[in-house]
């Protein structure tokens, strides 16, 4: 009983802990965004589009802040690297091993991360507060003493408060936990992984609010909706599979050492260059999928956004910079939904664009992350969407993440030799 009541103290306070870190980080970055770009300094936890702050700047501005960026970024990982104990991802901290995650590293990590991301580097945020939250439940862990077994789902629930806290997703939070980072489902886990990210997520509505991340307007459904997420979704799976190398090369030469801070000098400062010409560029990606939501995006600009989003997210994780691909992914399968719907809009008209980007988002998120039931979850709790429309992105999804896997399956199968005769 005494183990019990300590196990349900540690959880709590685990979610309260995650919670706080995810808050404290979006505020910060909220409040980098208002300083650097010079918009909505009234208030840190405002609302007003990043992308708007960014419009409205000064093209000589957005150059400085992006080579500024660089400058953080590039000096920042290369004093981490160069001086911080080893980095323990979430991925190795809730592994069969268990390694303890260093606290000074971890946090130097995050917050480059978060800064980053708040000055306009095209990597996701949502890492951060993970780490934040696994970081927590990790010390809280090791203060109560807990098993090895409950320590790892302890760090993994915690990660999980943590993008709860900082999207407003209390059940993507804990679903994300059984489905990416634990992989199994156990009624004990759930319920640790549910009170985590409830908590996680009412702690940071204190000063983030409970706001949706994205507005939809009302869009319709109708069969041939269900006819492009049943034919499309596969295509989707497909451009997943391509994404996800593309990163994966990338990360894998990534620089490090002296090249680090020349590379990401260079990156940041070459997309700041960019971004006079297309200020929609900067940032996760959140401004992007927006626009393509509200249908405010043709297929020429679509198209544009696409090519450049997909170059400098490789090219910033080349260059050794840290984030997430979690709203760059989403922006991405929106954008790529776009097209696809205008093409789908030549032989059965009427649907908006906003429609198909919503589809896309949800069937690339699902297969470029490897979490399809994830992906509903966070998309329904991110758009907070009609029940309905749950139909075509469900479909969607599915035929997405099979054609991933296919993908996967054939390039694993090992090339055949022809005998010689």
């Amino acid at each position: 009983m005494r183990a019990q009541l300590k196990l349900a103290l540690v959880v709590i306070l685990t979610g309260i802990g995650a919670g706080l870190g995810g808050m404290l980080l979006a505020l910060l970055l909220h409040m980098i965004q208002h300083l650097a770009y010079g918009y909505g300094q009234d208030a840190l936890s405002s609302h007003e589009s990043f992308l708007l702050g960014v419009s409205s700047a000064s093209v000589q501005r957005r150059v400085a802040v992006m080579a500024l960026c660089g400058v953080v970024g590039g000096l920042g990982w290369w004093a981490v690297y160069r001086w911080g104990r080893p980095l323990v991802s979430i991925k190795q901290a809730v592994g069969d091993k268990a390694p303890l995650m260093p606290v000074k590293t971890t946090l130097a990590h995050a917050l480059l991360q978060i800064i980053t991301v708040a000055l306009g580097s095209p990597l996701g945020r949502e890492v951060a507060p993970r780490e934040v939250g696994a970081l927590v439940a990790s010390t809280l862990s090791q203060w109560a003493r807990l098993p090895v077994a409950t320590h790892r789902l302890l760090v993994a629930c915690g990660a999980g408060a943590g993008l709860a806290a900082v999207y407003n997703v209390p059940l993507g939070g804990a679903v994300f936990v059984l489905e990416v980072l634990v992989g199994s489902f156990t009624w004990p886990a759930a319920l640790m992984a549910l009170a985590t990210s409830a908590i996680g997520a009412s702690i940071g509505w204190l000063g983030l609010g409970a706001e949706a991340q994205y507005v939809l307007p009302k869009l319709p459904l109708s069969a041939s909706l269900i006819a492009f997420a049943l034919i499309c979704g596969p295509l989707f799976g497909i451009a997943a599979h391509g994404f996800v190398r593309l990163t994966g090369h990338a990360r894998q030469h990534a620089a490090r050492g002296w090249q680090l801070p020349v590379l990401a000098l260079l990156n940041f400062t070459l997309i700041g260059c960019v971004a006079i010409y297309v200020p929609q560029i900067l940032g996760n990606g959140k401004g992007p999928a927006q626009l393509g939501f509200d249908s405010e995006l043709g297929i020429g600009l679509a198209a544009l956004l696409l090519v450049v989003k997909l170059l400098i997210t490789s090219s910033t994780l080349r260059a050794g910079a840290e984030g997430g691909l979690l709203t760059p992914g989403l922006a991405i399968g929106a954008l790529l939904a776009i097209l696809l719907g205008g093409l789908w809009s030549l032989a059965w008209p009427g649907i908006p664009l906003g429609a198909f980007a919503l589809i896309g988002a949800a069937a690339f998120l699902a297969s470029s992350m490897s979490m399809p039931i994830t992906a509903i979850v966070l998309i329904a709790e991110f758009t907070r969407i009609d029940h309905d429309f749950l139909v075509p992105i469900i479909l969607a999804v599915v035929g997405s993440v099979c054609a991933s896997r296919l993908c996967e399956k054939i390039k694993s199968v090992p090339p055949r030799i022809p005998a010689i005769p």
